[in-house]
């Protein structure tokens, strides 16, 4: 089963250390890292570190696109880039080592042409095999067309394919009118989801298996923070907290997350197994720091802890 990512909004993340934050004044940084970011992207990059093969696909403009895909190739991630017209987006974070608060800055992203939109379905057609698994991880930016990700989801009908999206906001809403086989919203996403602003425990249980029972998805994860997630299917509900670690930033944590949850839904393991390896993924890339990825030895030790 072949999985190819899709980022339309990748990043070039910076990440960098100050002895102490103050306003108006030059701060000297120090510990400056670069490091490929966005959905899909941070997504390969992890099943790289689990040792699955996939395809990484991004669009990519101007020198901050170069970059991003020089980095990629120096981590040996099979990748495809995407040309665009408009410069890949920069994000900066920032860590105040007196405080050791993070800071995090995210730059909005470009449009894309219709030209582009175009080249990037045909693209998907090409790379996107029968019984395959499409991963369409990101945010849009504001310029670009509220059902990109439903364009793409019925470019590949017909070729059974797992589709997985993890997106956020009004993007979410509109991806969801078309069924796919994994969603991961937050609590507050999912209140939204069902047309409500808060939701107690018994509440998002019942509004993730009614999207379960619409066949809006196959598996709903919700995530909830340092309190863990959950995982909704036919077969029921089933929690997973996280385990007690020391968190250096959570950057990336969603995405490595849905990786977890990508190699074991490539295994054909359970509702349960799903959840706990997107459990074991994202608590390992919290302890590592700015824009660094879960490694493997820190998946290990997750592992160990958890049981």
């Amino acid at each position: 089963m072949s999985i190819v990512t899709l980022t339309v909004n990748p990043a070039l993340d910076k990440s960098a250390k100050i002895d102490q934050m103050v306003p108006e004044q030059k701060l000297g940084c120090h510990a400056i890292q670069y490091q490929a970011g966005g959905g899909g992207v941070n997504i390969s990059r992890v099943l790289k570190v689990l040792e699955v093969k996939n395809k990484c696909l991004f669009t990519s403009g101007g020198d901050t696109g170069e970059h991003l895909k020089n980095l990629l190739e120096k981590e040996n991630i099979p990748l495809k880039e995407i040309p665009v017209e408009a410069w890949t987006r920069e994000n900066f974070s920032v860590v105040d080592t007196k405080t050791e608060l993070q800071y995090r800055f995210g730059m909005p992203g470009n449009g894309l042409t219709v030209t582009e939109i175009d080249l990037i379905k045909r693209i998907i057609d090409e790379e996107v095999t029968e019984n395959s698994i499409l991963v369409l991880s990101g945010s849009l930016s504001e310029h670009m067309p509220l059902d990109l990700y439903v364009q793409l989801i019925q470019q590949v009908a017909g070729k059974n394919v797992k589709i997985i999206v993890d997106t956020s906001g009004k993007a979410l809403l509109e991806t969801i009118k078309e069924p796919v086989y994994l969603i991961k919203p937050n609590q507050q996403e999912l209140a939204k989801m069902v047309g409500k602003e808060f939701l107690s425990k018994k509440e998002q249980e019942a509004a993730a298996m009614q999207l379960v029972h619409a066949k809006t998805a196959t598996y709903v994860v919700v995530s909830m923070g340092a309190r863990g997630a959950f995982l909704a299917s036919a077969e029921g509900i089933v929690y997973r907290n996280t385990p007690s670690i020391k968190v250096k930033s959570t950057i990336g944590a969603g995405d490595s997350m849905v990786a977890g949850m990508v190699f074991a839904i490539q295994q054909n393991l359970t509702p349960e197994e799903i959840l706990k390896w997107g459990v074991v993924c994202g608590s390992a890339t919290t302890m590592s720091e700015g824009t660094n990825l879960a490694s493997a030895e820190d998946i290990q030790e997750i592992l160990r802890l958890i049981g």
